[in-house]
């Protein structure tokens, strides 16, 4: 392909540079913001996707119900290969346990050890720290952002 090519491509598009298009903004924040996250986290033991199944857990499971992988799945959107090995990971860390349901064997529930509500305990301050200084440029912006990511993921419905 030509160079007159390309920028003809890139003209009918209405993208004249990377930063044009919300997507990409998106793709670069989301990926700073997990680096950031990973290193407030890595004195920790942790890594973001790490954190957020604990939290995760932690949230399903605030009233006492069981929490299942499945769960973790669904409410995460995380895919169920990636959530497994994930888990497996915390549970060799001492973090989680994973049992079969008495009830059906191909049910895995996921409860947080004392130690995981320990690193919880140090680490949602970290990640709360850090969320305020990388989105909160002024208190009206961070409010703003929260409220219209909000709106986009209430317009997706159930995407499963």
């Amino acid at each position: 392909m030509s160079s007159r090519e390309l920028h003809a491509l890139f003209a009918a598009s209405n993208v004249q540079q990377p930063e044009d298009s919300i997507g990409f903004l998106l793709w670069r924040v989301a990926h700073r913001h997990q680096r950031e996250v990973d290193r407030v986290l890595a004195p920790l033991g942790l890594t973001h996707l790490q954190f957020v199944l604990l939290v995760q857990t932690a949230w399903l499971g605030r009233d006492g119900a069981a929490v299942t992988q499945a769960a973790l799945t669904h409410y995460g959107k995380i895919h169920p290969m990636q959530l497994s090995n994930v888990l497996k990971t915390l549970a060799a860390k001492k973090l989680v346990g994973r049992e079969r349901c008495p009830v059906d064997t191909r049910v895995k529930r996921v409860t947080l050890t004392a130690a995981a509500i320990a690193v919880l305990g140090e680490a949602l301050p970290r990640v709360t720290a850090l969320q305020a200084t990388f989105f909160g440029v002024d208190a009206d912006f961070g409010v703003d952002l929260h409220a219209r990511l909000r709106h986009v993921v209430a317009g997706w419905g159930d995407d499963d």
